[in-house]
Order: C-alpha cells, then structure tokens, then sequence
C-alpha cells in the first residue's frame, strides 16, 4: 500500500514537472518569437525557460544526471511548446499577454513540484522551500539572462515571492501529514494567484527612493516592442 502510495505521488510530481516544462517552454519561446529570434533560437530558448531551474535544484540535492537531461519527456515537450509557439504564435498571442500568463503558471506547478523532490531528498522544510522557489525562478532567469534582461525576479512584480509562498503551502501540507495532491494544489494556485495580481495591480516589494528610473526600463522585458499586449 505505501509503495503504490509512493508511486503515485512521484507520478504526479512528474505531470507536474512536465506540464510546468510545457508552459515554461512556451514562455521562452514566445520571448524569442518577440524578438525575433530564428528557429534554432526559439527551441534554445524555449529548453533553458523549461529546464535551468530543475536541472539547478537537481545538482544541488544530488539528483545527478538531472531529471531534464536523463529523462527523454522534458526535451521532447519543451521542444514541442517551441515548434507550437514557432508556427502558431499568432494563436497563442491572443491571450492575455501570453508570456507572463504562461510564466505564472510555470511558477506554480514548478514551486511545488520541486519543493516535494527536495523533501524526498531529505531536505529541512526551509531549504526544500527554497529550492522549490529556485525550481520555479531559475528557467525564468535563463531566459531573461539569455535575451540580455535583468532578470524579471530581480526587479519587478511579486516573482520570487509567489514561489516562495506556493512552496511553503506544500511544506507545511508535509508537515501536518495532508495529501500532497491537495497541497499541490493550493501551493501553485497561491502561486499563480500572487503572481498574476502583482502583474495586475502593480504589487511588488519595496525599492530604494529617490533614484531616476532609466527610460529603457520602463516596459516590461516580455513585450514586443512592436506588438505588445497588456493586462487589462
């Protein structure tokens, strides 16, 4: 009964993974699709967005080969999310600003994915949370990185935070015993929820006053200088 148990659970961890590769995939590539990067640009793109924080957090706990280079599933679906975004941005870019909308979601499945793999590891509760944010944010950060960006955690709306908080409702869902779908859950909701009102309603954390913000910085580095869409 515990080893289905188990089974189950790292099952679902795995959608998890994967379904936050996809939408973190189409976020790169939608970033490289604005800037008009070329094919072989968007599918690099698109695998570093998917891939970097997992593979960061799997070197970190030991988890070697990491999961992103071992396992066949999270080439084969980031590089799928490139070829869609690729060919069908148009379609995809009739969301609400699709790059930010994907990334939250990203987020979420990743904070509390990677959160419950570093609790399996053995991790303290503290660190597992911390990890589980860094899976969340670190695809994030290659993408910018590579696009030549300040990393959006470094600098703008509720980012690391939300990843934070999502991975702390799963360590404290471990802790009193609840079912680790049902933390899941909650974790990336509250994850998402943060991270898309901060991108509404402006939220973030304090900045240091009186310093003149540089005009470039103004707009947000996912939209397209030409074709950018925003939050109502």
């Amino acid at each position: 009964m515990m080893v289905k148990k188990e089974l189950t659970v790292d099952r679902l961890v795995l959608v998890l993974d994967l379904v936050g590769t996809f939408v973190f995939a189409l976020s790169g590539a939608m970033a490289a699709v604005q800037r008009r990067l070329d094919l072989f640009g968007v599918l690099v793109l698109s695998f570093a967005a998917a891939t970097f924080g997992g593979i960061a957090r799997d070197l970190l706990i030991g988890a070697v080969p990491p999961a992103a280079i071992s396992n066949w599933r999270y080439l084969a679906v980031s590089l799928v999310a490139g070829i869609i975004t690729f060919y069908w941005h148009p379609a995809i870019n009739r969301l609400m600003n699709p790059v930010l909308i994907f990334d939250a979601a990203g987020l979420g499945l990743f904070a509390v994915a990677g959160t419950h793999k570093a609790l399996s590891y053995g991790l303290n509760p503290v660190m597992a949370a911390l990890l589980g944010m860094l899976t969340g944010i670190g695809g994030g950060m290659a993408r910018d990185v590579l696009l030549t960006e300040i990393p959006v955690v470094l600098r703008a709306e509720l980012y690391a935070v939300a990843a934070l908080a999502g991975a702390a409702v799963v360590v404290g869902g471990n802790m009193l015993g609840l079912s680790f779908t049902m933390a899941s859950i909650v974790g990336a909701a509250l994850c998402f929820w943060l991270r898309f009102m901060a991108i509404r309603h402006g939220w973030q954390l304090p900045i240091a006053r009186g310093l003149k913000q540089p005009a470039e910085e103004t707009k947000s580095p996912y939209e397209s200088k030409d074709d950018s869409v925003n939050i109502p």
